[in-house]
């Protein structure tokens, strides 16, 4: 337990060494126009995502905008059993939120992360106190599409909302065992059969009561499920999730 705890603690060192001399070394730039903003998302762009992020009415367990108020549960939700509790995102994935995430995620601008965890924590952070995660988890990538990024990007999220609030990161026990095809490609049924079992827990009890799941984008929600089954399968009671991006409801 000390061992861990010390190694955070360098982490988190080293972390803020890297983002005092990544500061010093490139300008502050906007994550959504690319464009120097010392103020990080700059005035244009706020404006836009404030016409992006999701509000109520939305779906009680994923999040998604609804139509009506009347509605508990987006399409999606009332049709499917899923494994985790409730979850929410940030924005709609739409331009510029999904030509920024495509930037972060497969072009090496990790600064991002920084502040798509601010704007967690600004919109979310009441919600994830009440939730009281044990643990926050990111969703792993398999060891070869990692070893060719580089970096995972729910990770970078993770460790950066985990030491705002506190909260201890697990990045280890939860394990992608296939190389799953990219989910973007394939259709809600072949999404569900290629991420059946997937995923795999290192520990045969879990030992965390709740975990918040973190991803870049829900789609399906077909990913959270399956890394949510595997935990509660190991014991955890209550998984939630929260993610940058979503799709649309209806």
């Amino acid at each position: 337990m000390r061992n861990s705890r010390s190694q955070r603690n360098i982490r988190e060192i080293l972390t803020s060494i890297w983002n005092i001399i990544s500061a010093w070394l490139w300008p502050e730039v906007c994550p959504f126009c690319g464009k120097v903003s010392s103020q990080g998302i700059c005035t244009i762009c706020r404006k836009k995502l404030e016409m992006l992020r999701i509000r109520e009415p939305r779906c009680m367990q994923c999040g998604k905008p609804i139509r009506h108020v009347e509605q508990e549960y987006c399409h999606d939700c009332m049709h499917t059993r899923h494994h985790y509790d409730q979850g929410l995102s940030l924005w709609l994935h739409k331009a510029p939120v999904s030509t920024s995430i495509y930037q972060f995620k497969y072009h090496n601008q990790r600064r991002y992360g920084i502040h798509y965890t601010e704007e967690l924590i600004r919109c979310y952070g009441h919600m994830i106190k009440r939730w009281n995660p044990d643990l926050i988890i990111p969703i792993p990538l398999h060891k070869k599409r990692r070893k060719k990024r580089g970096y995972n990007q729910a990770e970078i999220v993770s460790r950066e909302l985990g030491r705002r609030l506190q909260i201890p990161v697990d990045e280890k026990s939860l394990v992608r065992r296939i190389a799953t095809s990219p989910q973007k490609i394939l259709s809600h049924s072949e999404r569900k059969k290629n991420l059946r079992k997937a995923f795999a827990l290192k520990w045969a009890v879990y030992p965390a009561s709740t975990v918040l799941l973190i991803d870049d984008i829900y789609t399906t929600g077909n990913t959270i499920d399956a890394a949510a089954e595997v935990l509660k399968q190991n014991g955890v009671e209550k998984v939630y999730f929260l993610t940058i991006s979503i799709g649309q409801g209806y």
